[in-house]
């Protein structure tokens, strides 16, 4: 069997002026990782990430793990995370009655709890088909449409590196999420929840061969549970 091994890529700069870029804990979170994966001897055949800056700096974190040392990972779209700003505009947008018991929100929301309260509610919302982009949201991507492109994704590295290959793959939370849709068959309300639990840097490890898939491991962070470290263990 071939080994999928997923990582979400390490903290990014939530409430900076580009989020779509490491923060310097997450940096050192994917160093950490990529330190105790030489420890062990891991080594993985093909390294490949989404085109988002914040999973590129991921997977350069680990090229010195992959056979042949390649200069930078191979980029999918396929693997790049959903977009969440159009999905909050349109929710702030079309529901403002729904939080109006808050009073005046502005985008962006810089205040953790917030976001996450609001970005629960969008997301819900979006999932169930009840957003409607206007003309000017160009940059949204239908629920549907965000699934159909990490199950073709992953069907196209599964059809690539079909024998005894060992695939890195640096991504994020909700692709992540997709994947294990893909293995576990959960309903679509539930990857959503799942996004929400991937730790920043955790390893999730998927086993296929031809149409059989499995999963072996999920959010792991074997390379942060020292107490020296626990400070350094994020979701954003």
């Amino acid at each position: 069997m071939s080994e999928l091994v997923l990582v979400r890529h390490g903290q990014a700069s939530f409430g900076k002026a580009s989020y779509d870029k490491l923060s310097d804990n997450g940096i050192e979170q994917v160093k950490v990782l990529s330190r105790h994966w030489q420890q062990l001897g891991e080594r993985f055949d093909h390294v490949y990430s989404g085109t988002l800056l914040r999973q590129k700096e991921t997977a350069a974190e680990l090229l010195s793990l992959v056979h042949g040392k390649p200069s930078a990972s191979t980029e999918l779209k396929a693997f790049n995370e959903y977009d969440g700003d159009p999905l909050m505009r349109i929710y702030m947008r079309d529901f403002a009655h729904e939080f109006s018991d808050l009073g005046p929100v502005l985008l962006p929301i810089s205040e953790p709890r917030l976001f996450q309260k609001l970005f629960e509610r969008a997301t819900g919302k979006w999932i169930r088909n009840q957003l409607t982009p206007a003309e000017s949201d160009y940059d949204f991507e239908h629920w549907q449409d965000f699934k159909a492109r990490v199950h073709a994704g992953l069907d196209h590295l599964m059809a690539a590196h079909p024998k005894s290959s060992r695939v890195l793959l640096a991504t994020s939370g909700g692709v992540i999420a997709m994947a294990l849709q893909r293995v576990l068959q959960f309903p679509d309300e539930h990857v959503i929840s799942t996004n929400w639990m991937v730790h920043n840097s955790s390893v999730t490890r998927i086993r296929y061969s031809g149409d059989r898939l499995s999963m072996t491991q999920f959010n792991n962070l074997a390379h942060l549970e020292k107490n020296d470290l626990a400070h350094m263990v994020t979701y954003r």
